[in-house]
């Protein structure tokens, strides 16, 4: 029980790591965007100004001579060309910056480029006194168009942060179930014993004065029936060993024994195959789940119609089909037919299949489902195992 408790604590440190991690991303990612941003287009605004300076004063002191060519030449990332009032490209040296010389020689691409670069931005218009104003065209830098790509990654990520997400709250609440069952199991079986010990005891009493009493016998055969079903219930509540492996043996068995105990206007066929399955398992559980399908057949055909027990290979799979002539069952109630707690019975507790898809999928890494049913016509219940 520690153990599992530590387990799920280590899920939900590793839950709130991973939330952290995608809301810190989100925020770092956007922030780091905009800020990069805004500083290019302040780089931008001051490259502007300088251009607009050089033009304006025609007698400018040293310090300024010497910081203008530096404001120009600094700029190594953000792509910007410089155009006349009638927005033609100005190609001279200091007027364009970080495009390739291809484009520069091309019109056409010049041109694409301009248009593509006054989408982005509103081109900066330079005003001078002789009114020959210019205009500063300019794009994103590399980086920042590489890390126009960031949201689209986020969004994958934060896609499979949410699978993630979903794994995580599915193994929890599997995980806590099964601890329930597990639980319930270990109780049910200790509740069992105790009496059931006690039984045994006066039974061997009983067979002191009467051994040939048919009422000895018959008590006997119920307290044999108490002790499997203690030790279903104490397999269910840990890791069953999978040591038997005559699977028709075991198919047998369970037709023989429910074949006595259901009622004679049911007609109950067993199918096998003409050789021997050698498939692990765990016979005691199998029998569980098997009698579990079996009589929910004789409840759905209300003690009366025909039951069909198949056993057959397939792809290195063994099948086992329950087949009945019962009521059947509607879509929604055969969605629901193994949910813990769902039953279509009025004094059903809805239990009985649950435990049947733990037995198969958990303790056989099975598969059991409901593979054909029909109102009014009946339902077939098919079990999946992986031969050895």
């Amino acid at each position: 029980m520690r153990k599992s408790i530590l387990a799920r604590l280590n899920n939900w440190i590793i839950f709130v790591i991973m939330t952290a991690l995608v809301v810190g991303i989100v925020i770092a990612s956007t922030s780091l965007i905009n800020f990069l941003r805004k500083e290019e287009i302040k780089r931008i605004n001051l490259l502007s100004k300088a251009i607009k300076i050089q033009q304006e004063v025609k007698t400018p002191d040293t310090d300024v001579l010497d910081l203008l060519p530096e404001i120009l030449n600094i700029n190594n990332t953000i792509p910007f060309i410089v155009t006349d009032k009638y927005k033609t490209p100005i190609i001279a040296p200091g007027y364009y910056r970080n495009i390739p010389e291809s484009t520069i020689k091309n019109p056409e691409k010049l041109q694409d480029l301009m248009e593509n670069m006054e989408k982005n931005y509103i081109p900066i218009e330079i005003k001078v006194p002789d009114g020959n104003n210019q205009f500063v065209y300019y794009d994103n830098s590399r980086l920042l168009n590489n890390l126009r790509y960031s949201p689209y990654i986020l969004g994958l990520f934060i896609l499979l942060y949410f699978g993630f997400s979903f794994w995580f709250f599915r193994t929890i609440k599997k995980t806590d179930e099964g601890y329930l069952w597990a639980g319930l199991a270990k109780e049910t079986a200790h509740q069992i014993g105790t009496p059931l010990s006690s039984m045994i005891g006066w039974m061997e009493i009983m067979k002191l004065d009467n051994p040939d009493s048919e009422g000895v016998h018959e008590i006997e055969k119920d307290i044999e029936r108490l002790r499997t079903i203690s030790e279903r219930f104490s397999k269910i509540g840990s890791v069953p060993e999978l040591n038997d492996r005559n699977f028709n043996e075991t198919m047998r068995e369970n037709y023989d024994y429910l074949k006595t105990r259901i009622s004679k206007k049911v007609d109950f066929a067993l199918q096998l195959p003409n050789y021997t399955l050698l498939v692990p398992h765990n016979k005691i559980l199998i029998s569980w789940v098997i009698e579990n399908l079996v009589k929910n057949a004789v409840d759905a055909m209300k003690g009366e119609g025909a039951i069909t027990l198949s056993v057959f290979e397939r792809n290195k799979n063994i099948f086992v089909e329950v087949r009945d002539t019962g009521s059947g069952m509607t879509k929604q109630q055969a969605r629901n037919a193994f949910k813990p707690g769902y039953s279509t019975k009025k004094r059903g507790w809805g239990l009985g299949l649950s435990l049947a898809r733990r037995v198969i999928h958990e303790y056989h890494n099975g598969d059991i489902k409901i593979s054909q049913t029909e109102v009014g016509k009946g339902s077939t219940f098919r079990i999946t195992i992986k031969k050895a």
